[in-house]
């Protein structure tokens, strides 16, 4: 049995998480997570909805322990945890708030938690073969999928993110805009703490004001882990941030305009994560001074035509990714957006992806989507549509800066202001909520 350790060079009393009541060292989690794990209901499947970091972080710890499977849903719909018990019969949930599903048994957090703890002396480690977690897709391009992790993997996934990051084992405290069940916060704000030498803050902070109260609340050096709707949002609030160390936004694609201007505000430098909940995190780049990505060490792509596949290192298996892919000589790659975003109009060829940059990258534009409606029997001519939040350009302002971006025959119409965008927790935007968007307000026209 190759057994990997719970959490990497780390001593007893190191701390691994910060709570609005003050630091938690290794040894208290390792107790909290011990003590729970004679608790959990039998049953082989938890759904662990916990919002708080850390409560999230002691019942994964406590599935581990006691042989059972985390469920990671990136949306906690109760249509998608229906699903989910029907999927694995027996699951159960663990949540720290109001979660209330019929037919799925959930215990609360806090019943979980009371009790006497044990004594701990040691870190314990785990079989690196073993399948302690499933994630799921977010569903983005439709139903969501699950994808087995195992243990061995996870860990090697913390150590490359640390390592490709270069963050030299410097304890920075991870602050995560973006819920931790979801692949990104998961490997960024729990993985990376447990094996890349990090600390954590329990909490989600949101809003920008709650974003800068828990960064005044936590000792450098700082890394906020968020999305391009997060920064975006912070910088238009012209709130005062505390100093920030790093950045890392992941989940949407973020401009290099966007990056640039955080930089300068912040003096934070920011990172950009590429990766899927397919193949894990894969790569990252410091998106003001590059466009091409750099592979996190271990992991290397292999094409086959126009697929590219992620294989080695962390990666389990050989995984084809959904992306058009340029391979460069030096070994980083360039992404010419995914294979589902490509449109085809008269012989004429662009990316949604390169859409929504040139429509993002307009002064005034706080954000924005194209979206492409299926044609109605599969046939016919089908028109682009955009929604944009802009409140201070006018719908014709918005296609004369567009014209000047892309050919004509990609121009919206209908182009849509709205007030905002339907993103999910995580910061993207489901075909299913565009789709509604665009029955509600673009397929009559209305602007």
């Amino acid at each position: 049995m190759n057994a990997y350790p719970l959490i990497s060079d780390r001593q007893l009393d190191d701390v691994l998480a910060w709570r609005p009541s003050g630091p938690v060292r290794v040894q208290d989690f390792l107790a909290d997570a011990q003590a729970m794990t004679g608790r959990l209901p039998a049953g082989d499947w938890v759904l662990n909805l916990c919002e708080d970091r850390y409560h999230f972080a002691v019942v994964f710890a406590a599935c581990m322990l006691g042989g059972k499977t985390s469920l990671q849903p990136a949306s906690q719909s109760a249509e998608t945890l229906d699903r989910l018990t029907q999927d694995y019969p027996g699951a159960f949930g663990v949540s720290d708030g109001a979660t209330a599903v019929p037919g799925l048994p959930c215990v609360n957090y806090r019943d979980l938690s009371q009790g006497k703890r044990p004594q701990v002396d040691r870190i314990p480690s785990i079989d690196g073969g073993r399948v302690v977690a499933i994630l799921f897709t977010s569903g983005s391009t439709g139903l969501p999928q699950a994808h087995g992790k195992t243990w061995g993997k996870l860990v090697l996934n913390g150590h490359a993110e640390a390592q490709g990051l270069e963050l030299a084992k410097r304890p920075y405290v991870l602050v995560g805009t973006v819920p931790v069940q979801h692949s990104y916060g998961f490997e960024s704000t729990f993985l990376l703490a447990l094996h890349g030498g990090c600390s954590f803050w329990s909490g989600k902070p949101f809003y920008p004001q709650d974003v800068v109260d828990v960064l005044q609340a936590v000792p450098r050096p700082r890394m906020l882990v968020t999305t391009p709707y997060h920064l975006s949002t912070l910088l238009a609030s012209g709130l005062d941030l505390p100093v920030l160390d790093i950045c890392l936004s992941a989940t949407a694609p973020l401009t290099r305009e966007l990056a640039t201007d955080f930089e300068k505000q912040t003096r934070a430098t920011v990172h950009e994560i590429y990766g899927s909940t397919e193949s894990s995190q894969l790569a990252c780049r410091r998106t003001a001074d590059e466009a091409a990505w750099r592979l996190l060490p271990g992991v290397t792509l292999a094409q086959d035509g126009d697929v590219t596949c992620a294989l080695d290192g962390h990666v389990e298996g050989r995984v084809p990714l959904s992306d058009i892919i340029e391979l460069l000589a030096d070994g980083r790659f360039l992404l010419h957006g995914r294979h589902a975003d490509l449109v085809n109009i008269a012989g004429k060829r662009t990316s949604l992806a390169y859409l929504n940059h040139q429509l993002c990258s307009i002064a005034g534009v706080r954000d924005g989507a194209f979206f492409l409606p299926s044609a109605e029997g599969g046939e016919g001519v089908v028109r682009l549509a955009a929604f944009v939040v802009a409140p201070e350009l006018r719908r014709d302002e918005l296609l004369v800066a567009l014209r000047l971006r892309i050919d004509p025959i990609f121009l919206p119409r209908p182009l849509v202001r709205v007030e905002a965008l339907p993103r999910n927790s995580t910061g993207k935007l489901p075909r299913s909520a565009l789709q509604a968007l665009y029955q509600e307000y673009g397929a009559h026209g209305r602007h």
